[in-house]
């Protein structure tokens, strides 16, 4: 099906490509059918497109490419909601705040999103009794941490 996006203009997109947020993204509850794009074919930069609203687009990365030593526990109820079986059908993305210059770009790590590519089901799970924030400079950490 034609799918209009915020930064592909239209695009076709298929059914199975469809990742179905049951409770929304906070901020946009009844937001709750995306589709994961790559920004481009080289970048390590992906969108998270709405597919119910055109200007609604978060970019986004997965974490542990600037932060090798992110870690946390899925709980309980997020492992039940998306059907988590395997952790090899995970997936973890950060949403990110992208800024001019490009160096004060910041990552949420307090609230990563995880999707169930077996199931096709995703959620942002935001952290609790966690030394994250939702505010972390790319390029600022990469330094330390490397």
């Amino acid at each position: 099906m034609k799918q209009k996006t915020k930064y592909h203009g239209e695009i076709e997109i298929q059914k199975h490509e469809i990742i179905h947020f049951p409770f929304g993204i906070p901020g946009f509850l009844n937001e709750k059918k995306f589709v994961v794009l790559q920004l481009n074919e080289e970048s390590p930069f992906l969108i998270l497109q709405s597919v119910q609203s055109e200007q609604l687009a978060f970019i986004m990365t997965i974490p542990f490419t600037f932060f090798p030593n992110y870690a946390f526990d899925i709980d309980e109820n997020t492992i039940e909601q998306l059907h988590i079986e395997d952790e090899k059908d995970i997936h973890v993305f950060t949403i990110l705040t992208v800024h001019e210059p490009f160096e004060k770009t910041t990552a949420n790590l307090q609230a990563p999103v995880i999707i169930n590519s077996k199931e096709k089901l995703g959620k942002q799970v935001i952290l609790s009794n966690t030394h994250y924030k939702t505010k972390h400079l790319l390029t600022e950490l990469v330094k330390e941490e490397v």
